[in-house]
């Protein structure tokens, strides 16, 4: 199937340069715009006790006020407000409300704190367009008439809020977004530089991949829009690396095929055409456990990660087809001027590191996979000091954006969980209105729970149905102790509620709360599915029951010495409070499919030196000879790539492009360098059964027999051996 794809693309790659334009132009020009959400609460399911009481708050208080955007005032000399700065923060906020802003309906004054340092405007939005780029907007025309108004006076105004937030995201977001776009470009091509000395190879698949990434961002768009799912603006920065990356991968087993089959004295186009042939498999499978693990992201709880899976899985998608299509079409086109000015290409190169490596794995393979396992179980052990953070929000921008400052200025001059309060709703079941005098004796349960500095009955609706408690948590929402007291406080809400009544608790530490249930459900779901289907997949490609079991228990002990590192680099290190909390699911996805495409080239390339004839310890040694240097190659690339994010600026992104980086440096370099060729030469000719993968063909003598098998892997050397009469290779 991969010759005959090869040979239409070669036989005809203007019209296939011209359909890959013609897609890019008609998806970019009607793709709808991908909209960013920063409102934990979107992720989660209705079923969630934090989403039904966001939901009963709707219906029971339709007019209640919840700030989106909040103004903190204090005086630029840090002193105390005088009466002039109180009649000022009055102008304001009356002059405010009188602009008649998009998307505002009420503004207010808000409390001043306790020490007579700051105070408050309070700014009601549209609800319906929480976290929408309309509030953004909104935020942006609030901030900067704050500003102007503020001129000539004595006081420091300051913008926070979930508006003020998705708008600062926004930014952080696009110079986010610059960075890792540079970072990236630099790296592919001075990498490739360095790998080919050719300048064309270099830029070309920056080139072509920029293309791609033009498809995938607008296929990505409809299926966010057609099947309705959740957005962030922090996709749009691990999509750069995930296209630029993997597509380089495929870029790079495609010209090393290419290239092995000019020095074999292929014609230039026919060249292109066995390249495609040999090497579409492993692109294929490669693409595929990736897709694979990605899509697996859809049976979680999280609309987050419902819509990322996907997203990667579009893109991953993509990036395979352009390698099967656009690239050979546009190399073929060039020819052998590719290498130019390079002449390294004519001639086979000496791997002398590798072959040294190789011959180390030779000798010692219990030594070797001891050594590589011990590595990767002590950094495994820092997994036990894992700790979750939930707010996203100042997960993804940096501490120092406008509405960062007001919310940690807020925590302090207030209380720290009186800026996000948690609501108890106390309903009635039976239609009738509730019985006013439990009212105090529910709030006093509620203010005694250990965590709460105090509770209080705020408001009742119309119909008398439904009672709203405010309950002030004395640490901010989304730390530890605060969803552990959340905890605390729906027991007794659910267990102290009058006979004839239910209770639903809701606020952000909820909500944080549910987040955690929900991520420990995807725990126990994506990853075992995951896991088993890319076993099915290495059971099919190398046509063994065994491999695929000792494959994936490598790559889980890769994934575990990954978060235990990161567990130590910023929870031990830097004094985090703990990871993102979709961080371990995303490194897991990324670390142990990626980390199995690179434990599939090291393998299929240790099966086929076995099939020459070579025991298990001499395949394990040339199999890390030959395809070492593809292996360090990509996973260099993919790893430099994927440290770009760590530009940012954020933890979010920081944390995960050093997890995903040093995942892939551990995959590459110590795995299938190490790890997997040393196992599979100590469990011997047991590794494939049972399909016996590993058996010799038999030769005749003095006559020349081509080695038979799935073909060589990118990086190879060469594509047909033969053999003399005594066995030895030519």
């Amino acid at each position: 199937m991969f010759r005959r794809i090869g040979t239409a693309v070669v036989r005809h790659p203007v019209w296939t340069i011209v359909a890959w334009l013609i897609a890019v132009v008609a998806i970019v020009a009607t793709a709808p715009s991908l909209p960013s959400n920063s409102d934990e609460s979107s992720f989660l399911p209705k079923s969630y006790e934090s989403i039904k009481a966001a939901d009963l708050q709707q219906k029971a208080f339709p007019s209640a006020f919840t700030p989106s955007a909040i103004v903190l005032y204090q005086r630029t000399d840090g002193g105390k407000l005088t009466a002039a700065d109180q009649q000022d923060v009055t102008r304001i906020t009356t002059e405010l409300g009188n602009k008649h802003i998009d998307q505002v309906q009420k503004v207010v004054p808000g409390q001043p704190s306790k020490d007579g340092r700051f105070t408050l405007t309070l700014v009601q939005m549209d609800s319906k367009n929480a976290g929408q780029p309309k509030q953004a907007d909104a935020a942006k025309v609030l901030r900067e008439d704050v500003k102007q108004l503020a001129k000539g006076t004595h006081l420091d105004a300051k913008l926070g809020g979930s508006a003020a937030q998705v708008l600062d995201q926004q930014d952080s977001s696009k110079r986010g977004d610059a960075l890792i776009g540079i970072g990236t470009f630099v790296i592919i091509l001075v990498t490739l530089l360095i790998i080919f000395r050719a300048p064309i190879l270099a830029v070309l698949p920056l080139i072509l991949i920029g293309l791609v990434s033009a498809v995938a961002n607008g296929l990505i768009a409809y299926a966010t829009k057609l099947f309705d799912l959740q957005a962030n603006s922090s996709i749009s920065s691990i999509l750069i690396v995930v296209l630029f990356g993997v597509g380089t991968d495929y870029f790079l087993f495609l010209m090393f095929r290419y290239r092995e089959r000019l020095r074999a004295g292929d014609e230039p186009k026919q060249a292109m055409v066995n390249a495609v042939g040999r090497v579409g498999e492993a692109i294929a499978s490669a693409a595929g456990a990736v897709i694979i693990a990605f899509l697996a992201l859809v049976l979680s709880t999280l609309g987050f990660l419902k819509q990322m899976g996907p997203a990667l899985a579009i893109a991953v998608a993509a990036t395979l087809v352009a390698g099967l299509t656009l690239i050979p079409a546009v190399v073929s086109l060039i020819g052998p001027k590719v290498f130019w000015p390079s002449k390294s290409w004519q001639r086979e190169p000496d791997n002398a590191r590798f072959a040294a490596l190789g011959r180390g794995v030779r000798r010692r393979p219990a030594l070797t996979a001891a050594v590589s396992g011990l590595v990767l179980v002590a950094l495994s052990l820092g997994t036990f000091g894992y700790k979750a953070t939930f707010d996203l929000a100042s997960g993804s921008m940096p501490k120092t954006k406008e509405s960062m400052v007001v919310q940690d200025e807020l925590q302090k001059a207030y209380s720290a969980g009186a800026a996000a309060p948690t609501d108890v709703y106390l309903s009635s079941t039976d239609g009738k209105p509730l019985d006013k005098a439990a009212f105090d004796a529910y709030a006093q349960k509620l203010g005694a729970v250990n965590g709460v500095a105090g509770a209080r009955m705020t408001q009742v609706n119309k119909d008398g149905t439904t009672a709203d408690f405010t309950v002030t948590l004395k640490y901010e929402a989304s730390t530890d102790e605060a969803i552990d007291t959340v905890g605390r406080v729906r027991d007794i809400a659910h267990s102290s509620a009058p006979q004839g009544t239910e209770a639903l608790v809701g606020g952000m530490s909820s909500i944080y709360k549910d987040i955690n249930a929900a991520v420990n459900h995807d725990y126990r779901t994506v990853f075992p599915v995951a896991a088993v289907l890319i076993m099915v997949i290495l059971g099919l490609l190398l046509r063994s029951v065994v491999a695929p079991w000792y494959l994936m228990a490598s790559v889980g002990l890769g994934f575990g010495a990954t978060l235990g590192a990161t567990v130590w680099i910023f929870q031990e290190g830097q004094g985090h409070s703990g990871l993102m909390f979709m961080l371990p699911v995303i490194m897991y996805l990324f670390v142990v499919a990626i980390g199995t495409d690179y434990n599939i080239l090291m393998i299929a390339r240790l099966r086929e030196e076995a099939r020459e004839g070579r025991e298990p310890r001499e395949a394990a040694g040339m199999a890390l000879r030959h395809a070492g240097p593809t292996v360090a190659a990509a996973g260099f690339i993919l790893a430099a790539t994927f440290a770009t994010m760590m530009l940012a600026g954020n933890s979010l992104l920081t944390e995960m492009g050093f997890a995903v980086s040093f995942g892939i440096a551990v995959a590459a370099f110590v795995m299938a360098m190490f790890f997997t060729p040393s196992l599979t030469a100590l469990i011997g000719h047991a590794a494939w059964w049972p399909g016996h993968g590993d058996r010799a063909e038999e030769t005749v003598s003095g006559a020349a027999v081509p080695v038979v098998g799935s073909g060589p892997v990118p990086g190879d050397d060469r594509d047909t051996v033969t053999h003399d009469s005594s066995g030895r290779r030519n």
